[in-house]
């Protein structure tokens, strides 16, 4: 059993990367596919399929995005920030900057699953779920 399927979810993709892997599936739930959503926004994925499974759970099949001369991964670090045991959460004011503003954080907030800029946008805080950069 998973006691934390957001930190399965980062750490599927990281080793996928380190792999070198172009696709990798991950069993899907609403928060993740707006953090996929948010990833494919900002760049840092080349795209991504929702699929149906018989259990009726889905999945997200995502395309990971290289460089194309260097043939590393586009996301550096990908870091899990609150965890179950401890959230971690910024209000309106103190939204978290992510390498002064070159990666982004997302975070969970009461307008939905949204990147840090979006967040100060709608002057909105929440809990931070993690850096990309």
């Amino acid at each position: 059993m998973l006691t934390d399927p957001i930190a399965d979810y980062l750490t599927r993709v990281r080793n996928a990367q380190m792999a070198g892997h172009k696709v990798v599936d991950i069993p899907a739930s609403n928060m993740k596919k707006s953090i996929t959503q948010i990833l494919h926004d900002k760049g840092y994925i080349l795209d991504f399929k929702l699929e149906d499974t018989p259990d009726k759970q889905g999945n997200i099949k995502i395309a990971l995005k290289y460089n194309d001369k260097t043939k590393l991964p586009t996301i550096k670090k990908l870091v899990r920030i609150s965890k179950p045991g401890l959230r971690k959460y910024a209000d309106s004011n103190n939204l978290p900057r992510v390498i002064n503003g070159l990666g982004i954080a997302i975070l969970s907030t009461s307008k939905g699953v949204v990147s840090d800029k979006e967040a100060r946008d709608m002057n909105v805080g929440g809990e931070v779920i993690c850096h990309v950069y």
